[in-house]
């Protein structure tokens, strides 16, 4: 997938930078800081995706797959119908969209859990940090 750069100074102050690390887990016991997400979306003060935000800047709005020994893949935040929240990966990529449980209501902060849907399986994710682009 070909992204434009993005131009940190005509973002809205909101957006920022989410880490997610792969929490403990069945044969992760202590989870994996190897295998998580990075991504770039507007948040609300009280750490919930700006909606409104991310309607005027979608283009801006990326998440990188991050995975042990392999490319990361990268993709966009996207917004479905009904209210869900996703991660579209490029058609040349093997990945389905991976959909974010109830992320509506979740707030990313750190220290917080979040659960991504990865190929039908329910994973959890730590937000390990969120910081200003």
């Amino acid at each position: 997938m070909h992204l434009k750069p993005i131009l940190n100074t005509s973002l809205p102050l909101q957006f920022r930078q989410i880490r997610l690390d792969l929490a403990r887990e069945p044969g992760h016991p202590e989870g994996d800081s190897d295998v998580g997400y990075i991504v770039i979306a507007p948040l609300a003060p009280d750490g919930r995706i700006d909606h409104e935000s991310w309607k005027e800047h979608r283009e801006a709005c990326r998440v990188t797959r991050l995975r042990p020994d392999v490319n990361d893949d990268v993709g966009h935040l996207v917004h479905r119908p009904g209210g869900a929240w996703a991660f579209h990966y490029d058609d040349a990529t093997n990945l389905s969209d991976e959909a974010g449980y109830h992320f509506a209501d979740e707030r990313f902060v750190p220290g917080e859990y979040v659960s991504i849907n990865e190929g039908g399986t329910m994973h959890t994710y730590r937000v390990r940090s969120v910081s200003r682009l």
